[in-house]
């Protein structure tokens, strides 16, 4: 660490002393990058470069287009795109303006997505076209602004536009919303969590500057999509924190990635599990060495393929953090230690949680109780003028994430819903995500949104959908329980089709096990806890399917299903 140490003590002071009023941004933040070094490249894709200064006219001449169809401070800019480097110049030139960026899951289809636009209210809509036909699957028109225009149309519109930074910018308050990410939360419908500025600085200061500390000759490539906190604040803050380059990736490729790395001539990436995963499941070859990555910055590496994973590809540091879209603090793996989420100086506790409902526990005087070092339990994150929880859009939605009076009257903590391991020294590991939603391929599921897709089956009475392991893989699979209607025949494979078209293909549950019945609560409510205890491994006499792909559907159990699983063989498509 002895190398980085001035930019460490440059950084520290923002991560300490920067309060959500002072007037720094992530436009200001670029402004000055742009002033100093305009000709350093920026933003880096198939090989391609472009400059600081490049990037900033155009973004600007963006914003000037955005200012003159009505979009001021605190209005909204959707986005609906893959990941290109307009996806990103259209983010930063709707928070130059004090706007926000409404960022949505292009895997988004039908009354999700409607839901989703509904939320945005948004002034204007920029959309790539490689993903227009996602518009024609929405159930109301409405909620689509009266100025939508794709990639093309808007370079066409901004022609002889302003090129000069919109004043407004040096006058934001860091408190000012940046962008919506969209979260499954723990409901069907999605959740838009706001990231603003101050906590999007406070990620540049933390992770980027103390954690990832790039230099700026460095590139950092990302592959994850930029509607994610893991490209968009973890990767693009790192970027700016040291003025190096971006290198976008346009979508993951196990087999491609280390090509796409060394093509845009790489440092350093960041990650998910997953990601992981699936490149140690690949047949070794020389560009798991012939790379220039020597940092790579994300979340859940899995301890057991920890060490080999760095050693395979030459690895020097890695950079785990634990955090999530609407989370207050983050943890941070400063000093490269192995097997943990890293450290975190803000104020948080470790408690115990009810095993049945997944909250917090309280003891007989009303209050919750810290659990011991090296146990697991709920982690829950202090709420202060210091330390603000921004929420979600959906202000009930946000209440019920606050823990009041948990160890002393007045007190306000933020509900994380995950369980994870109190190492001591303001240290953590993760274990596991509580409550209907849980995590596959990095993403989010919520178990009401999937169980909704399979209601919409004419030959299904009732399901239940819960997460269960698969060793070898990170998160939790989809599992779905399910009754067949009196008469009716269950066909596995158009039962798949149906999913996939409602449902994005990381949300299709990949186990399928149907049940006589399905026992409820004296609420009504289905018993998820046994079920999931029962897994895909204590079934019975029950019929079992595993999903596929998107092409054969579902099929049969067979007894090498989960390591097909963990090898990344199946699902297909």
């Amino acid at each position: 660490m002895v190398p980085d140490v001035p930019g460490i003590v440059r950084h520290a002071p923002g991560l300490i002393l920067r309060r959500p009023s002072a007037e720094s941004t992530i436009g200001s933040v670029f402004n000055s990058l742009v002033a100093k070094h305009p000709e350093r490249p920026f933003i880096r894709f198939e090989g391609n470069s472009i400059t600081y200064g490049e990037a900033n006219r155009r973004i600007n001449r963006y914003a000037d287009f955005f200012s003159k169809n009505g979009v001021g401070q605190g209005d909204v800019v959707g986005v609906l795109a893959k990941n290109h480097p307009q996806t990103l110049l259209v983010m930063i030139a709707a928070v130059k303006l004090g706007a926000v960026a409404g960022m949505l899951n292009y895997n988004q289809r039908g009354k999700v997505l409607t839901h989703s636009l509904g939320i945005l209210e948004a002034t204007v809509l920029v959309v790539d076209p490689e993903v227009r036909e996602a518009l024609e699957s929405i159930d109301d028109d409405h909620v689509l602004p009266s100025v939508t225009v794709d990639f093309d149309e808007l370079d066409e519109a901004t022609e002889g536009l302003s090129e000069e930074n919109p004043a407004v910018t040096a006058g934001l308050p860091a408190k000012t919303k940046a962008f919506y990410i969209f979260t499954s939360g723990t409901t069907g419908m999605p959740k838009a969590s706001i990231m603003s500025h101050y906590r999007w600085m406070t990620s540049m200061d933390g992770i980027g500057g103390m954690g990832v500390r790039l230099r700026h000759s460095d590139t950092m490539y990302s592959a994850l999509p930029l509607y994610h906190n893991n490209a968009l604040t973890v990767a693009l803050s790192s970027v700016l924190a040291s003025g190096a380059c971006l290198a976008i990736g346009k979508s993951f490729s196990a087999s491609r990635f280390w090509d796409d790395v060394i093509q845009n001539r790489a440092t350093a990436f960041c990650y998910i599990g997953e990601l992981c995963r699936y490149l140690m499941a690949q047949p070794e070859k020389p560009t798991d060495r012939s790379h220039g990555v020597k940092v790579i910055v994300g979340n859940g590496m899995r301890a057991e393929i920890w060490e080999k994973f760095t050693q395979r590809f030459g690895i020097e540091r890695v950079v785990e953090f634990y955090g999530a879209s609407e989370l207050n603090l983050a943890f941070i793996n400063v000093f490269n230690l192995t097997r943990t989420a890293g450290f975190c100086p803000l104020p948080y506790k470790v408690v115990e949680y009810d095993h049945e409902t997944g909250d917090p526990k309280r003891n007989g005087d009303g209050r919750l109780t810290k659990v011991s070092k090296g146990e697991a339990g709920l982690l829950i994150s202090e709420i202060s003028d210091r330390v603000p929880f921004d929420g979600y859009t959906d202000e009930e939605a946000s209440n019920k994430k606050i823990i009041s009076d948990a160890f002393k009257d007045g007190d306000r903590w933020f509900n994380s819903g995950d369980l994870v391991r109190d190492l001591g020294m303001s240290h953590i590991a993760f274990v596991d995500r509580l409550g209907d939603t849980f995590r596959w391929k990095g993403e989010n599921v919520a178990t009401t949104e999937v169980e909704g897709a399979l209601a919409g089956v004419d030959t299904l009475d009732q399901a239940v959908v819960y997460g269960v392991e698969v060793p070898g893989s990170d998160g939790k699979a989809g599992m779905a329980s399910v009754t067949v209607r009196e008469g009716a025949d269950l066909d596995p494979k158009a039962l798949a089709k149906h999913l996939y078209d409602e449902l994005p293909p990381y949300a299709v549950p990949l186990f399928l096990r149907v049940v006589d019945q399905l026992e409820q609560t004296s609420t009504f409510k289905n018993r998820k806890v046994e079920l999931r205890d029962q897994g895909y491994t204590d079934v019975g006499d029950d019929a079992l399917y595993v999903l596929t792909g998107s092409e054969d559907g579902y099929i049969e159990f067979y007894d090498e299903y989960p390591d097909d699983v963990a090898g990344a063989k199946v699902p297909r498509g």
